[in-house]
């Protein structure tokens, strides 16, 4: 594990070389879900490598896993300021050009933010159930998760994966719920992204209806989508070899075009 600075904070961080590297490989980075960080991503980023053939970046966003837990309430627009800010940050310290994104859950829409922003080129993006607008359905699940770590064990499971899972869980849920972010919405970065994208989404996702990738495949030039059947928010946990396979056969058509 290695530890960089982004916008003033600690972070930490892994480059996972595969078994064998093809000669025109593009490095994959690897964005996490909004209760994420790399320790639970467990081994599937050294699957993905190896499977590919590129070296995969994986971090833990600000607030999560082992980098600085929030010193302040989160802002509406914490994803757009990670895919502006923080990710290019990040690339530059690590001499990382046109890389591929593999994002999931909030980690998915900061991709498509930053490839739909311009901002540098992107070879490919691969979104697993990404957000674009907020549904009630959601949000529904969201509060649920509230409940449930104000009264199960669950601060105790969230505490495996971070050093401060109250940072890495109320960063979360308090925006997700805050009502300002009822508004939330990132279409109009879609007709704007000029890679290929992979968007994947399982048909039984508690957090989001398959509206979501629907609506990326509508106003996105490039899009290949996967619909997962008794899969729920997390394809690469349910369903790791079909994320796997898909992966590994979008990221050589990416590398050839």
């Amino acid at each position: 594990m290695n530890f960089t600075t982004l916008q003033g904070h600690r972070i930490e961080y892994a480059r996972l070389a595969p078994a064998s590297a093809r000669a025109d490989a593009k490095s994959i980075v690897f964005l996490h879900e909004g209760l994420g960080s790399v320790a639970l991503w467990r081994d599937f980023p050294r699957q993905i490598a190896d499977a590919t053939g590129c070296e995969v970046i994986v971090y833990s966003r600000y607030g999560y896993g082992k980098s600085d837990a929030l010193a302040e309430a989160r802002s509406i627009r914490f994803m757009h300021e990670e895919a502006l800010q923080a990710l290019p940050e990040l690339l530059d310290k690590l001499n990382l050009n046109e890389p591929i994104l593999f994002g999931h859950s909030d980690g998915g829409s900061i991709a498509l933010i930053y490839a739909g922003s311009g901002v540098r080129p992107v070879s490919g993006l691969i979104a697993l159930a990404p957000h674009v607008m907020v549904e009630e359905f959601g949000l529904i699940s969201i509060r649920q998760a509230r409940e449930n770590y104000l009264t199960t064990n669950l601060k105790q499971k969230l505490a495996r994966y971070h050093d401060d899972p109250d940072s890495a869980f109320w960063g979360w849920n308090n925006i997700w719920l805050h009502p300002d972010f009822r508004a939330w919405n990132i279409e109009e970065y879609l007709p704007k992204i000029s890679c290929p994208v992979l968007a994947m989404q399982g048909e039984d996702d508690e957090y989001g209806t398959m509206e979501q990738i629907e609506r990326i495949a509508d106003k996105a030039p490039q899009v290949e989508l996967l619909k997962l059947p008794d899969c729920g928010h997390s394809p690469h946990r349910d369903h790791p070899e079909a994320v796997i396979q898909a992966t590994a056969r979008f990221v050589n058509r990416c590398l050839s075009i």
